[in-house]
């Protein structure tokens, strides 16, 4: 029966989100408190509630704090140099800024986190996606597919977890994995190079002013041109791109007429940098947001103190020095006393990453209901046994190859402590009882990462979609399919280099 409801409530949930009928919040709120009434354990909801959020209380607390850290970094302008860099290589070629996206995210995941991976890809990326009218969807999908890979890192969580759960060495579990993980990444950059592909198709290519439009794409209708400094939103008609990008010039008409979006005024005023990481500030929806290279809020005599401060702040962070929460509390509270030692600026600054501190924030209590529902209630437990009792008896030698299939759905629908602590050591055991080595076992269960990133139960990705301004069920529609496809690379990779 808990079996039953367990599925029931992941199936209502994914599909009510998808289809768009209810908020991830309220989903995340009310379908497990009705199928914990379902169950008959109504009367322990709060139990269920108070105990899940306690579980997840530290994660709410280093993304809220790691929410305003990035933030203020991003309006100091500690990332403006990366940013130039990935727009010089982008230029205005969709290729390149979806390839350029996969880079970045995987790149920035080097430091084990997926929310810091994910605030520096989108205040990165976002303001040129937006520009290009490309899809954001496709920003998403691509950065969390590329972190997934990434954070099977030693230090990224699941190694250790596997190592902990079955008293193996992080080490031995992760380096003969690197040549699946090389080749799960390599299948990354190419859905990258191929959805790029597929929205220069669909917007055109900008040439940025002195630039040619690539010969490759001559066959493309309507080549669009823009400019350096411009707002024009490729995603209305090209004539109110125009007559807005001009003021109504007759050049423009003219230009629109043709199947060509005239240059904007240079005099379009960029955004601030809040805005382009997801923060409001009365930025218009459909427009440009870009990095204003003369924001009041840049600190360019501090940026070596910035960049200091960020490095040791992630060195400690790897290090486990502190727990990452307390960590990212004092570096907030450093960053921001120094780089805005008045109180009115530091309460604007605080104020302009308020809406996306509430938004995560709450997207975790929320995600705590949901995850104390299904552990309380012993609905994961049953979900775990019962899967693993299908598996059929014939299957015992390949066992590694099992748990790397399992740790798809497994860790998509689940947490990666419940997985690697309560289900994978009943895997590595029955293994064991033909032979398997508890290695292969643990290297098969971290295939599933790529797939994991993108689980409603791992809230760096309510940061993702938050700052990108994407639904969160467009964002698992699109990417749930590609992540599944890259996880089945790197375990055939795996098997094909004889390390599961």
């Amino acid at each position: 029966m808990l079996t039953f409801l367990g599925f029931a409530m992941i199936a209502t949930f994914l599909v009510l989100i998808m289809m768009k009928k209810m908020s991830p919040i309220a989903a995340l709120v009310l379908i497990p408190a009705l199928f914990c009434v379902f169950a008959g354990k109504g009367a322990h909801l709060g139990d269920y509630v108070i105990e899940g959020v306690g579980k997840l209380a530290p994660t709410a607390a280093m993304l809220m704090f790691a929410i305003v850290y990035f933030g203020l970094m991003i309006d100091v302008g500690l990332f403006d140099p990366i940013v130039r860099g990935i727009l010089r290589f982008c230029k205005a070629d969709p290729v390149r800024v979806v390839v350029g996206t996969a880079v970045l995210a995987a790149i920035v995941s080097l430091d084990g986190d997926g929310s810091t991976t994910f605030m520096i890809t989108v205040s990165a990326m976002y303001p040129l996606y937006k520009r290009l009218g490309l899809s954001l969807v496709v920003m998403t999908g691509v950065a969390a597919t590329a972190n997934g890979v990434m954070n099977t890192l030693p230090w990224g969580g699941p190694t250790a977890r596997a190592a902990t759960a079955l008293k193996l060495d992080a080490a031995d579990i992760f380096v003969p994995m690197i040549p699946a993980l090389a080749v799960g990444l390599l299948f990354v950059f190419a859905l990258a190079y191929v959805l790029g592909l597929r929205e220069r198709r669909r917007v055109g290519v900008l040439a940025l002013p002195g630039q040619k439009t690539p010969e490759d794409v001559d066959d493309v209708e309507g080549d669009l041109v823009g400019a350096t400094a411009g707002s024009v939103d490729q995603s209305v008609p090209a004539a109110s791109a125009a007559s807005a990008g001009s003021a109504g010039s007759a050049g423009s008409a003219a230009s629109a007429a043709s199947g060509t979006v005239a240059a904007p005024s240079p005099a379009t005023p960029s955004l601030s940098a809040s805005a382009s990481a997801g923060g409001r500030d009365d930025a218009p929806e459909d427009g440009f947001q870009g990095l204003d290279p003369h924001r009041p809020t840049l600190r360019p005599r501090l940026y070596w103190f910035n960049a200091g401060l960020t490095v040791a702040l992630l060195a400690a962070m790897i290090m486990e020095l502190l727990p990452i929460p307390v960590l990212f509390l004092l570096g907030a509270a450093l960053a921001l006393t120094v780089n805005f030692p008045h109180m009115p600026d530091q309460k604007a600054r605080i104020a302009a990453h308020a809406d996306n501190v509430l938004n995560v924030a709450g997207m975790v209590f929320a995600a705590a209901v949901f995850t104390g529902v299904l552990t309380g209630t012993g609905m994961v437990k049953h979900m775990a046994d019962w899967l693993v009792g299908a598996i059929p008896e014939g299957m015992g030698p390949h066992m590694a190859l099992v748990t790397g299939l399992l740790s798809l759905p497994l860790t998509y629908f689940m947490s990666n402590d419940g997985f690697y602590f309560g289900v994978l050591p009943v895997l590595a055991e029955a293994g064991a009882a033909h032979g398997v080595s508890p290695l292969e076992i643990a290297r098969a269960s971290l295939v599933g990462q790529a797939l994991h990133m993108s689980s409603p139960l791992v809230p760096a990705v309510y940061v993702l979609v938050g700052m990108a301004k994407v639904e969160f069920g467009d964002h698992t529609r699109f990417t749930v399919k590609w992540a599944a496809l890259t996880s089945l690379v790197v375990l055939a990779a795996g098997m094909l280099f004889g390390i599961i």
